[in-house]
């Protein structure tokens, strides 16, 4: 770089303004690294509502699951149904393990769950927006809440920002940070500045069986059950929870997460099969149901449960299989044993429906990553302009991975290249 061109780099920086429209996780994240990249610059985060990192507070059941404790980038990227194949390339530059030492360089103490989950020590997002907050106010970025931002246009090699009050103003950088859109409409001016638009739908939701009996099982958990969708190859695993409404738990929203388009072109209508042992090979689970009879042949059959299932879900099993629960091992027979096997491995249940977690919702959609130069973050169409978050069409299962999306992209974001 010559002394010429890298005094007119110097000069630029130190006056740039820049806007990051969206007061989320990922808008805070990308105004924060622009300000530790350009000290001088002149930062704003445009939140429309009047309160900032909303999401973050409600997360987790308002602990705020910050990253996952996955160190292998090649198993993080198998953690998005969208977005994984470019993130993977995109994560060496800020990954789980940055994460983990970003927040706890700003004296954010987190701790690892068992299911690699991980949370500030203190169990409340609030210490999250603390940090965040505390980091804004050091660093000098202002920040303006009940301003939406209504359009965006190219004004000569700036951007020119119309806010919800009508005020213009023009920026030389701008990151869109809005978060995910339930609506298409929602992306249209997205969509006229030139970019290209996957048709937002839901994501991470729970199943509805209205017609079900099993939702008299309210509460009940197993641990590690396995899950598809019948007559397709979407399938997952882990823990199981029965719903007032229907079933979640991850088991199930790994398989709206993966399966969000099919659902939604199913209108959410479909029946899901469930594995309540977690073994595939029925034969096993044969000769376990035989070991039991013939080592208990003379108890009834409710006092002893296979694979230690939750005691509500073995009488409801039982029930289904039209089994009284006082008959004895020794009395099942083979048409027993053979309906037993099938509701252990392969049960299924009808879906009329989905419920999302309003707040907490996450889109399968947004802006096309062919729109965006990922090692960057900038758009394709319109230079100087960046994105960062669930705007784009990138989201993940459950487990602090859809954070880790929002602070890797807002990370990359922030460098402003």
């Amino acid at each position: 770089m010559t002394s010429a061109i890298a005094g007119v780099f110097l000069f630029r920086s130190q006056s740039m303004k820049v806007a990051i429209v969206g007061g989320g996780a990922a808008g805070f994240f990308g105004a924060i690294h622009v300000k530790l990249n350009y000290p001088a610059a002149t930062v704003h985060i445009l939140e429309k509502s009047a309160k900032v990192l909303s999401k973050v507070r409600i997360s987790g059941g308002g602990r705020c699951n910050v990253t996952n404790a996955q160190a292998s980038i090649s198993e993080l990227a198998k953690a998005y149904p969208r977005g994984g194949k470019q993130l993977k390339k995109v994560f060496p530059q800020f990954y789980t393990q940055h994460t983990i030492e970003w927040f706890e360089s700003r004296g954010v103490e987190l701790v690892t769950q068992a299911d690699q989950c991980i949370f500030p020590k203190s169990q409340d997002s609030q210490t999250i927006i603390d940090c965040f907050l505390s980091e804004a106010e050091r660093l000098g970025i202002l920040i303006k809440t009940s301003c939406g931002v209504t359009a965006l246009s190219q004004s000569r090699e700036r951007l020119a920002l119309t806010l919800s009050n009508e005020d213009v103003i023009q920026y030389d950088k701008v990151i869109l940070a809005t978060g995910g859109s339930p609506k298409l409409t929602g992306l249209d001016w997205l969509a006229r500045l030139g970019h290209k638009i996957q048709s937002p739908v839901p994501s991470l939701f729970t199943f509805n069986m209205p017609q079900e009996p099993i939702r008299n099982l309210m509460g009940v958990v197993v641990e590690n059950a396995i899950t598809k969708i019948k007559g397709e190859k979407l399938t997952a695993s882990g823990p199981l929870l029965i719903t007032h409404w229907g079933m979640s738990g991850p088991a199930i929203l790994v398989l709206s997460s993966f399966g969000a388009r099919l659902l939604a072109e199913k209108n959410y209508r479909f029946a899901v099969q469930v594995n309540w042992v977690n073994e595939i090979n029925h034969e096993k689970v044969l000769e376990q149901l035989i070991s039991l009879s013939n080592e208990h042949s003379a108890k009834q059959v409710q006092t002893i449960r296979p694979y230690f299932l939750p005691t509500r879900l073995w009488y409801f099993l039982l029930e289904k299989a039209e089994i009284p629960q006082d008959r004895k091992w020794s009395e099942i027979g083979k048409k027993g044993f053979n309906k037993l096997l099938q509701l252990l491995t392969n049960d299924e249940y009808e879906v009329r429906g989905k419920t999302t977690f309003k707040e907490e919702f996450v889109t399968c959609g947004g802006v096309s990553l062919e729109s965006i130069n990922m090692q960057t973050m900038e758009s394709k169409v319109m230079p100087n302009l960046y994105f960062a978050g669930e705007l784009m069409n990138i989201d993940a299962i459950t487990g602090g991975y859809n954070f880790q999306a929002a602070w890797t992209t807002g990370f990359i974001a922030g460098k402003l290249l």
